[in-house]
């Protein structure tokens, strides 16, 4: 399974970046390895290259250019990309992947998609921690000393321009992707999807604690052990892989949002949502984690799913099988009405006549196939447990948009008068502030020490006529306590908190309706054929 990563460096050294390359440096500490006579040791069956530099190497060429085009002079500058390829360990042995057949893969992705910038290419045998993934790096001088062709991901004149530099964007990243998807469908590589997340996004800063910590661990149960004495744990954990523990059981155990943030706020853990994205507040830490660091499985979307599927279990096991349904809802044996929820997360199906004329190339089309024959199953198979027929879906998706409507007008006057609450309690606390100046003014006994007064705490009397005026155009004639306006903005927090369950169960709803239909919409129409396509294309 190919992977690829990119950093970038501020580093004016060029050749700090030759010299890791080439020579063996201490996977903890980064620092170059010595043998015993102190000198450096150089890496072993590697293979090296470089573009653009002409007779020169690859330090002085970079800063040739820099200084020919006055760039990367600045200390805050970037002045080089790295790029690193990983294949598969599998690669070697199941596909005849060898160390020069990767070299030239990456010289080939090299002058494709860097062709303007001075770099250098080098494919490494194996890994830090010897699993036996052969892997490329690219190291490319951020400037551009020569004109490219306009790319698919790039969206400004200066992209393609000589004396400009390099962006890393979101959408250069998704394109480089999936050219390495297609490079390794192309040569029968092993290849996972690039394009979408992963379950536990482990960065590059997790990962190296997890190894230092595990090290330190392992060293200390050692002497223990010499020692005579128990050793209490063995595998080392980040604080992260942690609360990724902690928010899993909890999603094992909840079928609600609600139980969801209870169970995690017993062990500590606050649940914080803003615009739709979830981030978890551990003790120890003062700013929360977003669930986008942690993985895709902790993101709002997975956690409202599997909280979803809980539900259902739960309702399994405690209503009785239907033995029909043709709506939205169906009948137990005591006439009650039950909802049947679908136990799959349904996406959107990709449109892939629109993504191949976009530029995406045959490894994305490969995987948006797989994709949408996933989504056509989860959308049959809600529709199914709906008992919805095309009609029915679309009045349901009628209907769902008039409760998500009717919510969020109960939201709007709910959050307007916590707005309003708020600004009174900034007021009246502001107000409450300038009491001192205020009394102090009182005991001046003539205009002229007044207006002296006055001019010493101007400040103080420009906010307090501020809030007086407020007030006035408030109608306020006594003022609240600072306490009083807490608990009424309180009380409106939790009716609005109540009340927006209910809006994003709706919004939920319109949204998996939505989507069955848009998928629903696709299957009818369907893909084009081959031969059709080529006819359309000529």
């Amino acid at each position: 399974m190919a992977t690829f990563k990119h950093i970038s460096s501020k580093n004016a050294d060029y050749g700090a970046a030759e010299q890791y390359l080439t020579f063996e440096h201490d996977e903890f500490t980064m620092k170059p390895t010595l043998d015993e006579a102190g000198r450096l040791v150089p890496r072993e069956n590697y293979r090296i290259a470089t573009l653009n530099c002409g007779e020169k190497d690859f330090a002085v060429a970079c800063m040739r250019s820099n200084l020919r085009y006055g760039k990367n002079q600045k200390r805050e500058d970037v002045k080089s990309h790295h790029y690193i390829i990983s294949f598969d360990p599998r690669d070697g042995p199941d596909n005849g992947l060898t160390v020069d057949w990767a070299q030239a893969l990456g010289e080939e992705f090299c002058a494709e998609h860097f062709s303007g910038h001075q770099a250098i290419v080098c494919t490494h045998p194996d890994g830090h921690n010897h699993s036996g993934n052969i892997h490329v790096h690219i190291v490319i001088n951020s400037l551009r000393i020569e004109e490219v062709p306009l790319l698919p991901y790039m969206d400004r004149p200066a992209d393609t321009r000589a004396g400009c530099k390099h962006r890393c964007t979101d959408a250069a990243m998704e394109y480089f992707k999936a050219e390495i998807m297609e490079m390794c469908h192309r040569e029968n590589l092993y290849q996972i999807d690039l394009l979408h997340g992963s379950k536990n996004r482990v960065t590059e800063r997790e990962y190296w604690a997890q190894k230092k910590g595990q090290l330190a661990l392992d060293k200390e149960n050692a002497a223990a052990l010499a020692a005579g004495q128990p050793v209490k744990q063995t595998k080392f954990e980040t604080d992260k892989a942690k609360l990724r523990q902690a928010i899993r059981d909890a999603m094992r155990e909840a079928a609600t949002f609600d139980e969801f943030s209870a169970l995690l706020l017993r062990q500590g853990v606050t649940v914080k949502e803003s615009r739709g994205r979830l981030s978890y507040l551990t003790p120890d830490r003062t700013k929360p984690v977003t669930a986008r660091k942690l993985g895709d499985d902790f993101d709002r979307a997975a956690v409202l799913a599997f909280l979803e599927q809980n539900a259902y279990r739960a309702a399994e096991q405690t209503v009785p099988i239907p033995e029909y349904h043709t709506t939205e809802t169906n009948r137990t044996g005591r006439g009650k009405t039950q909802k049947i929820t679908p136990t799959s997360t349904i996406q959107k199906m990709v449109d892939r006549s629109a993504k191949r004329a976009e530029g995406k190339g045959i490894g994305y089309d490969r995987w948006a196939a797989v994709h949408n024959l996933k989504q056509m199953a989860a959308t049959v198979a809600a529709m199914e447990q709906y008992g919805f027929t095309p009609e029915e879906l679309d009045a349901a998706l009628v209907s769902a948009n008039a409760d998500l409507q009717r919510s969020s007008a109960k939201l709007k006057p709910i959050e307007t008068a916590i707005c309003e609450k708020k600004e009174l309690q900034k007021q009246v606390l502001a107000y409450a502030k300038t009491r001192d100046v205020r009394d102090g003014l009182k005991k001046q006994k003539s205009d002229k020490a007044r207006r002296a007064y006055r001019e010493k705490h101007e400040s103080d009397f420009i906010i307090a006529d501020a809030t007086t005026r407020y007030f006035k155009q408030k109608g306020v004639t006594k003022l609240p306590t600072y306490k009083a306006l807490q608990a009424e903005i309180e009380q409106f927090t939790a009716e609005k908190n109540a009340l927006y369950n209910e809006y994003r169960a709706n919004k939920a709803r319109v949204r998996e309706l939505q989507t069955m239909k848009s998928n629903l919409s696709q299957m009818q129409h369907g893909e084009p054929s081959r031969q059709k396509r080529h006819e359309q294309e000529r």
